[in-house]
């Protein structure tokens, strides 16, 4: 049987010739999405990592366990057509909380994200529009801050550094202005003010734009028991060092809290 790409893209349960003999590297909408190698396209622009570029609701390994989040969760895409309509009610943000590493949260932020990509292309395609290049944007924090430090530590070679302040400032560009974007792992524990002011700036801008953004962390948003000095951060408002944009990103939040063992290395 003849190879198909039925199973390396985002847009084959919508797609009337997925597993066909159409379905080839060749499709105008394979490209569209992920480039003539697969490795490109609108999903390739939004910043995924590899293991996270085919993940979808349907087929994500946190559904079973987080089944209840994940009802929620399709409650939740089923709203993204509003970003076609004018003078709609807000697409709101979620938040994505567990205290233990490993229970899905940015697995199901891809997924989410993937499926954003999918509904933008498709609906836009519908309307008579041309799709945007990048209409969602995945930024990894923690990498974000390697590259911050590759930059600002004394005495790095400017081979390393130039190349690492410009995928910094990209990535910032990026993840402020993308109709859509994930955050992951915000509640960082170590970070200098430089880099806490360029986070905060990210996240000002698209809460003040009310820009529909997937937070994933190891913290609460608030705290709301006693705090030990030595032991923060205990929530936002210690990452942040201020509670005024915690608070707004409180109002325009879903909190989802996960529990359950880790889901790695099930992919």
């Amino acid at each position: 049987m003849e190879k198909t790409n039925k199973n390396r893209c985002l847009l084959a349960a919508k797609c009337r010739v997925a597993g066909t003999s159409e379905c080839t590297n060749q499709c105008s909408a394979f490209i569209a999405m992920h480039g003539l190698s697969g490795a490109g396209g609108r999903v390739g622009a939004a910043g995924l990592p590899a293991d996270y570029r085919l993940v979808t609701l349907a087929n994500s390994p946190a559904r079973t366990e987080q089944a209840k989040i994940y009802a929620k969760i399709n409650d939740y895409v089923a709203t993204f057509d509003r970003q076609f309509e004018e003078g709609t009610e807000r697409i709101k943000s979620l938040y994505l909380f567990s205290e233990s590493p490993g229970t899905g949260k940015t697995t199901t932020a891809a997924a989410i994200l993937n499926e954003w990509l999918t509904v933008h292309y498709v609906g836009s395609l519908q309307r008579g529009v041309q799709p945007m290049q990048r209409p969602a944007y995945f930024l990894d924090v923690n990498s974000w801050q390697t590259d911050y430090n590759n930059f600002n530590r004394p005495k790095v070679p400017d081979n390393i550094a130039e190349p690492a302040a410009k995928r910094f400032y990209t990535a910032m560009e990026n993840a402020k202005h993308a109709p859509m974007a994930v955050l992951d792992d915000i509640g960082l524990r170590d970070c200098t003010d430089g880099f806490r002011g360029d986070l905060h700036a990210i996240i000002n801008h698209r809460v003040t734009n009310a820009k529909p953004t997937i937070y994933t962390s190891n913290l609460p948003i608030k705290y709301m028991d006693t705090k030990v000095a030595t032991l923060m951060p205990y929530d936002l408002i210690d990452v942040f060092g201020e509670e005024r944009l915690a608070d707004r990103m409180r109002d325009q939040c879903a909190v989802l809290s996960f529990g359950g063992g880790s889901f790695r290395g099930r992919r």
